[in-house]
């Protein structure tokens, strides 16, 4: 029998603590001037001391709000993450609750798909930064426990925790930044060859 997976979903929009409002004035003018960066010179230009610059914010304060340029572009990401988490967590079938599980799990991997295409370069940037920190960063944690969940309703005796994660490798960012700009593949080729895959494994039927 498989190893047993989380059901409780960790929320990217869980409230943080209330921030003093001088704290909360700089957060918002550190992400504006580092989303003015990344949409003017692009994400590999984004660099703690440029975002003091840009910001007017010492560089202290701006390693101490955010750690690392990692953690600044998920700040920059965050907005859009929970959106995409509101679509299939709570939003209409069949990507959100309601559909069958294959049908959920069809539709979210083409949305995931079509999400890390559009943001590739910021998400590249991310997990350049921090190879590893994908794995543990809530939004992966999120996405990880939905994927089991569903693959535990359609295969009960499958290791579903692993078999998530194997189904969300293919949508590492660097490699559909390879695919679709190094390889100009499209976003329904991908989509198509992983419908290809999960349907030779079975769990989208024939």
């Amino acid at each position: 029998m498989g190893a047993p997976h989380r059901t409780e979903l960790p929320l990217a929009d869980r409230q943080p603590p209330v921030e003093r409002a001088d704290a909360a004035r700089n957060r918002l003018r550190i992400l504006r001037a580092a989303s003015v960066i990344v949409a003017e010179k692009g994400p590999e230009a984004l660099t703690m001391n440029a975002v003091a610059q840009a910001s007017g914010i010492g560089v202290g304060t701006v390693y101490r709000r955010f750690g690392d340029v990692a953690q600044l572009l998920n700040a920059l990401l965050d907005e859009r993450e929970k959106q995409f988490q509101a679509a299939f967590l709570g939003g209409p079938p069949p990507l959100g609750p309601g559909a069958p599980p294959a049908e959920r799990l069809h539709a979210f991997l083409h949305a995931l798909a079509d999400r890390v295409i559009e943001q590739r370069e910021m998400l590249v940037a991310g997990e350049t930064a921090s190879p590893c920190g994908r794995y543990t960063s809530g939004p992966y944690t999120t996405m990880h426990t939905h994927v089991a969940m569903l693959v535990a309703e359609l295969r009960p005796q499958a290791d579903a925790a692993l078999l998530a994660h194997l189904l969300l490798a293919p949508f590492t960012p660097s490699l559909l930044d390879h695919l679709s700009r190094g390889q100009g593949r499209t976003a329904r080729q991908i989509t198509d060859a992983v419908d290809e895959l999960l349907a030779t494994g079975g769990l989208l039927g024939d």
